[in-house]
């Protein structure tokens, strides 16, 4: 191995670590990804999570100046090909390989900004920052599992920002009580954090619901080398919007609700066994 591919795969080797760190689930998902699909969507997710770790966590008081930079050094190591930033330098490879779409950057860049500054969204807000946050990290994904080939792409499209989409909402309920504590945020519209309850859950899940079954009805038409694990993170957050639903509205403002490792076991060995048997 030469020095570049030496450091090439330490950078896809950052990225993947980090994915790992910050989400099990996520992790579990990869697993059922062929290569090298895998490699690449670790480092879509590394480069994304490392952006929002920035604004929602680490929030340093030059946190502006510094996604300011986060940008500048993406931008010049898509040109380049290089970066001394390992979760960008991937993020980059996998970018120019796939042909990633500058403008999905652009509005995942927007999304980060709002992040900054938004406490409260409109519905106009909320729309535009899904659309950044999730809808384009979809679109993204959906480059790799259809490496590159457009004709694939623009079926699957609105499938990709359906579920990317119903991704973050599903989230913004499990969040709400840190979101509302930590970040002193609401994500959905002109929602009042006290007045929320059983006739707006309803409605927000109602709107998840639509939004992956039309996600369901474009895996289908994903190769093989990515289906199952679009398929295993579907069936996770699936159960997780069912005990969402299950749960007191009171509950979902005060306490963020998980499923059990032993029930995302099952779920992994179901799906898994569907690879095995070729089960579309």
């Amino acid at each position: 191995m030469n020095r570049k591919s030496f450091y090439n795969s330490t950078a896809f080797e950052t990225s993947k670590l980090v994915a790992k760190r910050y989400s099990t689930s996520f992790s579990a998902a990869m697993s059922l990804l062929d290569e090298p699909v895998k490699t690449h969507l670790y480092n879509i997710y590394g480069y994304v999570r490392v952006a929002d770790e920035l604004v929602d966590t680490l929030r340093p008081k030059n946190t502006k100046n510094q996604l300011t930079q986060f940008i500048e050094d993406t931008n010049q190591a898509i040109e380049s090909g290089v970066s001394l930033n390992l979760t960008i330098h991937s993020f980059a490879i996998t970018s120019k390989k796939y042909n990633i779409p500058r403008g999905y950057l652009d509005a995942f860049f927007t999304s980060m900004r709002m992040d900054q500054a938004k406490k409260r969204y409109s519905k106009k807000d909320y729309d535009k920052y899904i659309y950044g946050s999730a809808e384009v990290v979809g679109l993204m994904c959906l480059c790799v599992f259809t490496e590159g080939k457009r004709s694939l792409q623009n079926k699957t499209l609105e499938g990709a920002r359906s579920l990317g989409s119903a991704f973050q909402k599903v989230n913004f309920l499990r969040d709400m009580a840190s979101d509302k504590a930590e970040l002193g945020r609401v994500y959905f519209p002109k929602l009042e954090f006290n007045n929320f309850n059983e006739d707006i859950k309803k409605e927000i899940i109602l709107e998840i619901r639509g939004e992956l079954k039309v996600a369901k009805e474009a895996l289908k038409m994903l190769p093989r080398s990515s289906r199952y694990g679009v398929i295993l993170a579907l069936n996770y957050y699936s159960s997780l919007l069912n005990k969402l639903e299950k749960t007191p509205a009171k509950e979902v403002r005060t306490t963020r609700i998980r499923i059990n490792n032993l029930y995302k076991t099952l779920i992994y060995m179901y799906v898994y066994s569907r690879k095995l048997l070729h089960t579309p």
